[in-house]
């Protein structure tokens, strides 16, 4: 990088690293000192805590969403996914929606592609299986409940009514029980609509295989979770495996069987699979080595960050010297800040800060007016953590516009109550008009 050069930055992934990271640079750069391209294969970020609020109506799901465009007008935005990244060549591959691949040259590369869900070799699952990733996603699992709730009410096979009123969501994380809580919170108030279903026709099933839920928050508030899933009537299967979905029926590790026409797979997420095409170093779990400066190990111009870095968690070294940042949206905004100022801290000839942050707690909604919370070493449920979420969640969102359109969203399904209806057709939008024209 040779003086008087305008430096290109390219960032890969435009999720929270990538989005924040990009923010903070076009905020902090000057003039000609760099330019900063983005590339994705969405051309808007998408703020995953509000997914499971956007599946059950209490957000407009176009709030969720920020416009890479809009909000980085200083910045270069592609649309498009990597293939391919050749480090020693300072060259990624990327291919256009129409098909087309180009190589696009850089100085400093940031790596910000994230994960993907992790799948498991369970017959069924990829026919069945509904992921719980995206906006598309959640949109899709709201019209699919929905749906259901309207082909139980008009057939006439008790057991096909059975398995319409079946929903099934494996994986006991933040992102499976709180689509959980709200879908049933959901589903249970649309019930009022339809004369012959009722709130116990609905059979809801979480599959976790590890002895408990909510990892991310202390073990009590864990069994408090589970409780009161249960008093809603949802049936929870704790150090159980899922062992097949073929056909939409299910089959558990302790025996349990029964048929489900809603299957949600949301148990982990592994790194991006593209880093595995690239000559950058990994660990054995396909993540990228860091270093606590956000640096690609061994490299000077290569930075990482979120759920596709291995970053050193320096608050828990002494106890765990090998301990890492947990691949959480907490951490991956953080250092998304800090990896901003160290790529322009470099570029200016000075030392980049190492990450530090102690994890101050986690925060899960549980349906409108319920949750939990793990904050500082104080717990709380109900009401209390419920309005704790959405505080701590409104106030991380990115914009502005963002923030006072979610807001204005809460206020209007609280005094309107929230929409219940499916809108199915956008699937699918063809249907209709390739029926007509068959005549």
């Amino acid at each position: 990088m040779g003086r008087g050069k305008t430096t290109r930055i390219l960032i890969l992934g435009g999720g929270y690293v990538g989005l924040y990271t990009a923010l903070g640079l076009q905020r902090k750069l000057r003039g000609a000192e760099a330019s900063v391209t983005v590339v994705d294969p969405q051309p808007h970020m998408t703020y995953q805590p509000f997914l499971p609020e956007a599946a059950g109506g209490s957000i407009e799901p176009r709030h969720v969403v920020v416009p890479l465009r809009k909000a980085l007008k200083r910045c270069h935005v592609l649309t498009a996914r990597v293939t391919r990244i050749a480090h020693a060549q300072r060259t990624v591959t990327i291919e256009a929606p129409d098909g087309h691949s180009e190589d696009i040259e850089y100085d400093v590369l940031v790596v910000a592609l994230g994960s993907v869900a992790r799948l498991m070799p369970i017959p069924g699952l990829v026919e069945q299986g509904i992921a719980f990733k995206t906006i598309g996603e959640a949109i899709f699992l709201r019209n699919h409940v929905m749906s259901r709730l309207d082909a139980a009410s008009t057939t006439l096979d008790p057991e096909q009514r059975r398995k319409y009123l079946t929903f099934t969501f494996v994986g006991g994380g933040f992102a499976g029980i709180e689509a959980l809580a709200e879908l049933e919170d959901m589903a249970r108030f649309a019930t009022r609509y339809y004369d012959n279903i009722e709130p116990d026709d609905l059979r809801w099933v979480l599959v976790e295989a590890a002895g408990r839920i909510l990892p991310e928050v202390r073990e009590s508030l864990g069994v408090y979770t589970v409780l009161q899933l249960e008093r809603r009537g949802i049936e929870v299967y704790l150090s159980t495996l899922a062992k097949s979905f073929e056909n939409g029926h299910v089959v558990l590790s302790d025996g349990t069987e029964f048929d489900s026409d809603t299957i949600v797979w949301t148990a982990g997420v592994k790194a991006n699979p593209v880093l595995a095409d690239s000559d950058l170093p990994l660990d054995e779990r396909g993540r990228l080595k860091a270093t606590a400066a956000l640096r690609v190990d061994g490299l000077d111009d290569a930075w990482t960050a979120g759920d596709n870095a291995a970053v050193p968690d320096l608050s828990r070294i002494e106890e765990d010297p090998a301990a890492l940042c947990a691949p959480n949206a907490q951490h991956a905004v953080r250092q998304a800040h800090l990896l901003a100022k160290n790529i322009i801290a470099v570029l200016r000839g000075r030392q980049p800060k190492e990450y530090y942050h102690k994890n101050v707690g986690s925060v899960a909604s549980l349906g409108l007016h319920k949750g939990v919370a793990d904050v500082y070493n104080i717990k709380a449920k109900g009401f209390l953590a419920w309005g704790m979420h959405r505080g701590y969640h409104v106030a991380r969102v990115p914009t502005f516009n963002r923030k006072f359109r979610v807001v204005a969203d809460w206020l209007l399904s609280g005094l309107l109550r929230r929409e219940v209806i499916s809108m199915g057709q956008i699937n699918n939008p063809r249907a209709e008009f390739d029926r007509v024209s068959r005549g």
